[in-house]
Parts: structure tokens; C-alpha cells; sequence
């Protein structure tokens, strides 16, 4: 089958090229697509230039949702409305499938959802609600990128979890603060962040504070970092400050450089650093089922969709990722025409 990939072949320069895909596995056509920041560091060429070099030309995003147009396999049905898994294992490992060296990422590698068709496996997809809303189910991985370390956090932590602290106020620290106040309703979250205008979002939180404002009686259990770049250094050390002893630091946040962290006071306090990144098959359907669960959860994510985008040419899709780059909070959704 005839199918046609929308490539970037440098920063800000997307390209059409021609593929075959093969009828041995599930078609889904992709409906609504989420930018990510990975994606803009891509676009923007802001990533090193040797890496951009190697990678490009690619097909960029990773989080979106589409709907099934064939299933050689028999376990999905024409017209159902899945959710796209990114990460690609490719064999065995010793370890989780979103951490081995072995996996494959879409969007990162190898060409992401920005094409006409998509070929996967079956167990590289998982089936929403038709009632969905699709501007909030397009990140969903975005989702279980924050459900997978909250997951890996409730198997790790060794201490109360009375008082839960995020550091960042932009799509990820909502996500988290949202999903754990979901999953620890009798705890306080807390939310540290720089931009007030973000903060007043989260209504859900027991407390916001600026970072440059933070009364002196507040301490924390344990910690969610999801700030990202150089700014992780300076939320790290804030976090390591107020955290108590045996207490949790989840790291989520990017950076391209190194960020030094204050080891004496780890050691003092007996801290445990966990990093977090991507997500696996068992992280979507545990986002699926907590949405069918509380379907209140989508008014709160609603709050994340400041773009919709409608695409049905080379130049909307750049359109739309320079609209996203500058937007300081939420989500460009593109709903995908193509």
C-alpha cells in the first residue's frame, strides 16, 4: 500500500516522501497528533548538530491517537480508535522495555506518527473509548510518561507519603501533580513552579508556591522533578533541601547538559534518586482505565490544550510547531488531515 511520510529533513524544512507499507500487521491512520518538546528541539534545531546530522531525515512526534483502517491479525476491527505506542522493543531484555537499549522510539531514531499510515504490531496500540475526548487522548503518552514513574515511585518509597512536592508548573508537572492526587487522595501535593499565571491552573493541588517564595515551616515526603534543562539544578537543590530524610527524588525532567547535584546532603539525608523516562504498553492501558474510571480527569487535562491545528499541507504542520514554540504552557494538538 501506497503511503506518504512527512519527513523533517533539516531544522524548520519538512519534505513528502514516498513509502510501501506492508499489509502483514495493524494500519491505523493517525487523527490527532501532540507536540512535544523533543519534537521542537528537533524542529528548532536546537539539539547537537551531530546528532541532527545522524537522525535527520525523520518523521517527528510521538504522542497521538489514530484510528485502526486494517488488521491482518484479526484483533482489532476496522474503525476502532486506538492510542499509538511509541516505543518499540525489539528484543529480550533484563530490564523494563522503555529503558533498554534494544527498544526503538518513534520520533527519536526512527520516523514518528507524521505520515498518512502507520504499520504496527498489535501490542504496540491499545484501544480507547470512542467518547474520548481526542484533543486530550492525542498526549496520552504524555500521560503514561507520569503514570509509569508514579508506578515505579509507589514500589520504591520506604516512608509516609503525607506531604507529595512537584517541582515545575508546565505540562508535566500538571500531569503528575494531577495523577497523583488521583492516586494519593489523602495526600498533600504540593506544586513549586516560577510562573503564577501557571500555578493558578492547579486547582486540584493542596498548595502552590513560587520558588523564590517558599514559607519556611514547608517541607515534603517526597519529590516529583519535572522541570527540565538548566533549570533542573536549581529545583533539585530545592527539593533536596526540603525533602525529609529517606525520602524519594523522581526525577523527569531533560536536560542536554550535565547538572551537578548536591551528594553530601543525599548521603545526610539517605536519599533515593530515581529517574524516569518514556513509558511501556502496561503504563497506557493503566492511563486507559484511569480515565474510564474518572472521566472527571479530562476537564482538569482540557485545561492543557491551548492549540488545535488543523493539517492538511506541508506548511500548516510548520505553522502549527511555530505556533507551539511560542506557547509558554500546554499542548498543540493537530488534527491530522493528511
Amino acid at each position: 500500500m501506497i503511503n506518504i511520510v512527512y519527513r523533517l529533513k533539516s531544522p524548520k524544512f519538512f519534505e513528502e516522501s514516498i513509502d510501501e507499507v506492508d499489509l502483514d500487521g495493524v494500519i491505523v491512520r493517525p487523527s490527532h497528533l501532540s507536540i512535544c518538546q523533543a519534537d521542537q528541539r528537533y524542529y528548532q534545531g536546537s539539539r547537537p548538530a551531530e546528532v541532527l546530522e545522524r537522525k535527520l531525515p525523520m518523521a517527528l512526534i510521538h504522542e497521538g491517537i489514530g484510528e485502526v483502517v486494517f488488521d491482518s491479525t484479526g484483533e482489532f476491527e476496522s474503525g476502532d480508535k486506538v492510542v499509538m505506542i511509541p516505543n518499540t522493543p525489539t528484543g529480550d531484555d533484563v530490564c523494563r522495555a522503555n529503558y533498554s537499549y534494544k527498544s526503538k522510539f518513534r520520533g527519536s531514531g526512527f520516523d514518528g506518527f507524521t505520515s498518512d499510515l502507520i504499520k504496527f504490531e498489535p501490542t504496540r496500540i491499545v484501544k480507547i473509548p470512542d467518547d474520548f475526548n481526542p484533543h486530550v487522548s492525542a498526549f496520552i503518552e504524555l500521560i503514561s510518561v507520569a503514570y509509569q514513574g508514579i508506578s515505579k515511585f509507589s514500589e520504591l518509597a520506604v516512608t509516609p507519603n503525607d506531604t507529595l512536592g512537584v517541582w515545575g508548573d508546565g505540562n508535566l508537572g500538571f500531569i503528575t501533580a494531577l495523577l497523583l492526587k488521583e492516586k494519593f487522595p489523602k495526600s498533600d501535593v504540593m506544586v513549586f513552579g516560577k510562573h503564577m499565571e501557571n500555578l493558578n491552573l492547579f486547582s486540584f493541588a493542596d498548595g502552590v508556591y513560587q520558588i523564590h517564595n517558599v514559607p519556611d515551616h514547608v517541607v515534603v515526603d517526597h519529590a516529583f522533578e519535572c522541570v527540565g534543562s538548566s533549570a533542573s539544578q536549581s529545583a533539585i537543590e530545592q527539593i533536596i533541601d526540603l525533602i525529609n530524610p529517606q525520602g524519594t527524588i523522581n526525577l523527569f525532567g531533560v536536560s542536554e547538559y550535565p547538572i551537578p547535584i548536591n551528594t553530601r546532603m543525599v548521603l545526610e539525608k539517605g536519599l533515593t534518586i530515581q529517574g524516569n523516562s518514556r513509558s511501556e504498553r502496561e503504563d497506557f492501558i493503566g492511563v486507559v482505565e484511569t480515565l474510564k474510571e474518572n472521566p472527571k480527569l479530562f476537564e482538569h487535562l482540557e485545561k492543557l490544550v491551548t492549540n488545535v491545528c488543523e493539517i492538511n499541507s506541508l506548511n500548516d504542520l510548520k505553522e502549527a510547531f511555530d505556533k507551539d514554540y511560542i506557547s509558554k504552557f500546554g499542548k498543540t494538538i493537530l488534527k491530522w488531515n493528511k
